[in-house]
Order: structure tokens, then sequence, then C-alpha cells
């Protein structure tokens, strides 16, 4: 999905620096990553994982998305941010895109997310669930315990085709 604003937009591998990238995305993103411990344990989590980013025109990261191979069927977007001045502007479909197709070249079948449930309302977890519905994602369970009794997880499923 390239428009004016995404064709300027590069999605690559990140290599270095990961756990840097994924902190520094994720500490701008108070509204979705307000736990410092949960920011800590995804930091140190990416450094292993595929890490695809966005870049600007002039070469900045944007946004980024860390996937991990959950089962030979399924890979797990395992976290993902871009920064607030590009939310809605095509990001995340681009990075979804990428993901998709690093999926499909390790034999995976769906490609999974883990977001806030809806039974602890929260408008900005409920646009999140929207943008993943509107790319194709359907809610699968409700796991909760699974991060804490305030923060139910949703687990939602792609399947790839």
């Amino acid at each position: 999905m390239k428009d004016a604003i995404t064709e300027h937009i590069h999605i690559e591998e990140l290599n270095e620096r990961k756990s840097e990238t994924c902190r520094e995305i994720l500490e701008a993103l108070p509204e979705w990553f307000g736990i410092p411990a949960a920011i800590d344990a995804y930091a140190k989590g990416v450094a292993e994982l595929p890490m695809l980013v966005a870049k600007d025109q002039l070469g900045r990261v944007i946004g980024f998305i860390a996937l991990k191979l959950q089962t030979p069927s399924a890979v797990e977007a395992y976290v993902l941010g871009i920064r607030r001045e590009w939310h809605r502007k095509g990001i995340g479909h681009l990075l979804f895109e990428a993901a998709e197709r690093v999926a499909r070249k390790l034999g995976a079948k769906f490609l999974t997310v883990k977001t806030l449930a809806d039974t602890r309302p929260d408008p900005h977890y409920q646009a999140t669930r929207s943008f993943y519905e509107s790319i194709g994602f359907e809610p699968i369970e409700v796991f909760p315990t699974l991060w804490s009794p305030e923060n139910p997880c949703l687990l939602m499923a792609k399947t790839l085709k």
C-alpha cells in the first residue's frame, strides 16, 4: 500500500542496535507502553529476534516490528512501535506487509499478535485492535492473567496466503 507519504518509506531488516531502537520508540509511546518493566523485557527480547524497521527518506527509523517464530506454523509480531508523528500514515501497513513476507519465507501459515483485550477499556488499544482487524487479524482468545489481571491479553491471528 504505497501512497504519496509511504512511497518514500523504506523497510529493511535491522541487525544492530535493536534493543536501543526498541526502547527509544516504546518510551515515546507511554499510552501503549507505560510499564517500564515491560519496555525492559521487550528491549531485551528483541536482541535476538528478526527486526524490520521503517525509515524515512532521510534514513531515520520511524517504526519497527520484531518477529518471533512461535511454532513452525506461526510467527508472532512480538512487539511493534511507530513514532507518534507517523501514526495513521500507512507505516503499520508497510511493516506488517513486510512481516508477512518474512513469515511466509519461514514457512509459517499464521501471523499472530497479542494486545490488550477489550475487557479493559482503553481508547488507544481500541484503535490498535481496530487496526489489526483492518489488516485481517481476528480475535482468537483472551488470556485474563497472562500479563496481569489489570492487563488481560487478547491473542489475534491472521492466516497467511
